[in-house]
């Protein structure tokens, strides 16, 4: 099942892009020949109007077929007849889709998070704080040594994480009422994070959570996919300066997999449903970021092709053969597909050699 949901959101990710070119040329008034999901030999199609909507055999990628997107042709409605800002916002809504998507996503998973805040669950046995009786279970912690903590990362910033005990005064509200507690003894010992985590150094001490309000699931969905967006960038970095290589890309097949994992290892179905669908969105705006860069066949040396030729027309009042950007997308094209169907026989031999 977690394969199955996996490809699932694979697909609505390839759909969603295509849509976004499918979308905005019909709103354009260019002509759309064919939407397709997939690659390869068609397994169904179906032709409504002037367009053939097909699912093919080979889940790899997909596309958007418009009239006179690589040649001329004396239709009026073909892509090369459109206005060059209608054509830039054809080629960019592809990524835009997948950007918002995976925002979308990030927003729906996380408006199921819980986060900590500064009042205490439960002590641990064992703990200093246990030991000496002076910070209680339902304690909201207001401040240590007269700083405020208003969230459990100030905690962790006031106390700091060395191994040296440590006697603190900690105001507390305690039954609506504050309570100053003096000489509190913090220590760091060896605790099991939870009942299948691995051992580590705590205070011996478990926060109450709460849900994200509207305005901080808006916000960490936010910093999360810039996050995301660096993690992409970094990655291209460290490929293009070695310290990555050609064996540590994965395609869909390894994605599907690393999917798969992700969800077996959850501990429960709930947990490994919001796991592969914060992977998902992560997936989605990988995607978004990817088909943006100034190489043939992708969007953005779609894109980058669109601007230079606009500019020569421009300057030389002359048009440029749209045949000598179609054969320069099509060897892209060529060469992607060759490379996408490396990486996936490499994952393919991964999976089975694991």
């Amino acid at each position: 099942m977690s394969i199955i949901f996996a490809i699932l959101i694979f697909s609505f990710l390839i759909f969603i892009h295509e849509f976004g070119h499918f979308i905005t040329a019909k709103l354009s008034g260019v002509q759309v020949n064919e939407f397709a999901m997939f690659m390869g030999p068609a397994i169904w199609k179906k032709q409504r109007g002037e367009t053939l909507y097909s699912i093919r055999c080979i889940p790899i990628g997909g596309y958007c077929a418009m009239e006179g997107e690589d040649q001329d042709t004396d239709n009026p409605r073909s892509f090369q007849k459109a206005a060059w800002w209608k054509r830039l916002i054809i080629l960019v809504a592809g990524s835009a889709m997948n950007l918002v998507a995976g925002f979308l996503i990030v927003v729906l998973v996380n408006s199921f998070a819980l986060t900590p805040i500064p009042e205490i669950e439960s002590l641990r046995t064992g703990s200093a704080l246990m030991e000496e009786g002076g910070l209680q279970a339902d304690d909201v912690i207001l401040q240590i040594d007269g700083y405020a903590v208003e969230h459990t990362s100030d905690f962790d910033k006031i106390l700091g994480k060395n191994d040296e005990a440590k006697k603190l005064d900690v105001l507390v509200l305690r039954d609506g009422k504050q309570v100053l507690l003096q000489d509190v003894t913090f220590e760091l010992r060896e605790f099991q994070q939870d009942a299948e985590g691995e051992a580590g150094l705590y205070y011996g001490l478990t926060w109450k959570t709460r849900r994200l309000t509207f305005g901080e699931v808006i916000s960490h969905s936010w910093l999360d996919c810039v996050s995301f967006v660096e993690m992409v960038w970094m990655s291209l970095g460290m490929l293009f300066s070695g310290e990555a290589g050609v064996g540590d890309l994965t395609g869909p097949v390894g994605i599907v997999g690393m999917m798969s994992d992700m969800a077996n290892a959850s501990a429960s179905v709930w947990s490994a449903v919001l796991n592969m669908l914060y992977f998902g969105g992560f997936i989605a705006i990988n995607l978004g970021v990817m088909n943006m860069l100034p190489i043939p066949a992708l969007d953005g040396g779609r894109v980058f092709a669109l601007l230079i030729t606009t500019a020569i027309v421009k300057i030389t009042k002359k048009p440029v053969n749209p045949k000598i950007e179609g054969y320069i997308h099509a060897g892209g094209m060529i060469l992607l597909l060759g490379f996408m169907a490396f990486v996936m026989f490499k994952d393919i031999f991964t999976i089975f050699k694991g």
